[in-house]
């Protein structure tokens, strides 16, 4: 029985739980992080010792798991504790999130099998197989929804500036978007005022990414019109994709008044 494990055997139960060092170092987390999921009132530990240690249980570890896969989807604190609070059943939300998991798998699979592919054909000398190297590579999924939303002529000239980039310049773009998202979810968090400096130094940095996607309406020097501007801010919060990608409904709230502000004083 470990120093910082405390067990609780009696012939009625039999229960384990966990220090909050211990669940900082199994979930690769802090102690300072599990302390304050526990004052915003996002995961409460099942007891607190003599000692003065927080103790978590079966059910504080399942919750835990739960906040962990939320926050990997791009989710904010508040919209995480939103979801855990809507929902009935932790097995059922768990085996949705499992089966999109098994996707990304699968996804991942299919793309690490093609890379090998194209490295044992060029250290081979081998002739490359065009059909088998973007195997798990489908940037075309939302083509529809794409022509629907803004026409053929769009997807199609942004599909072309896509394919014309290399792998190093994809690779920087999409850690360009994901570093503006991080930015995004980390203001809405600090709470600071949509309306102030920082949020609309965002909101520039927002419109100077869309001016850079070809076919988008506005994309290219003059940017995005004030209505296509305006319209993408309404579609973050209608639409819980986008919204996840900014910390769940109230994050895409947050996105969506900042770009309002940036429109109103600029477009």
């Amino acid at each position: 029985m470990g120093a910082q494990r405390s067990r609780r055997d009696t012939r009625e139960e039999h229960t384990v739980d966990w220090s909050i060092q211990e669940i900082a170092k199994l979930a690769g987390t802090t102690s300072r992080t599990l302390r304050h999921y526990d004052d915003i009132g996002l995961l409460a530990p099942a007891r607190i010792g003599s000692n003065g240690y927080r103790y978590y249980d079966d059910a504080a570890l399942v919750r835990l798991q739960r906040i962990m896969l939320l926050r990997d989807l791009g989710l904010g604190l508040p919209a995480i504790g939103e979801v855990l609070d809507r929902e009935e059943s932790a097995p059922h939300a768990l085996r949705s999130h499992l089966e999109w998991l098994r996707q990304e798998q699968d996804r991942l699979t299919r793309q690490i099998a093609s890379v090998e592919r194209t490295i044992g054909a060029l250290e081979g000398g081998e002739r490359l197989m065009a059909e088998q190297m973007f195997d798990g590579f489908d940037h075309t999924q939302y083509k529809e929804e794409v022509e629907e939303r803004w026409g053929k002529d769009a997807y199609a000239k942004s599909d072309a500036w896509w394919r014309s980039m290399s792998a190093d310049e994809k690779s920087a773009w999409q850690q360009r978007v994901a570093q503006l998202g991080s930015d995004w979810i980390a203001a809405f968090e600090r709470g600071i005022d949509p309306a102030g400096d920082e949020a609309q130094a965002l909101a520039q940095r927002h419109f100077d990414w869309l001016r850079g996607i070809p076919g988008t309406p506005g994309g290219g020097a003059s940017g995005p019109t004030k209505q296509y501007f305006l319209g993408l801010a309404e579609m973050y919060v209608a639409d819980e994709r986008f919204g996840a990608n900014y910390g769940g409904q109230a994050g895409a709230e947050f996105v969506r008044d900042a770009m309002t502000v940036y429109a109103e004083r600029n477009l």
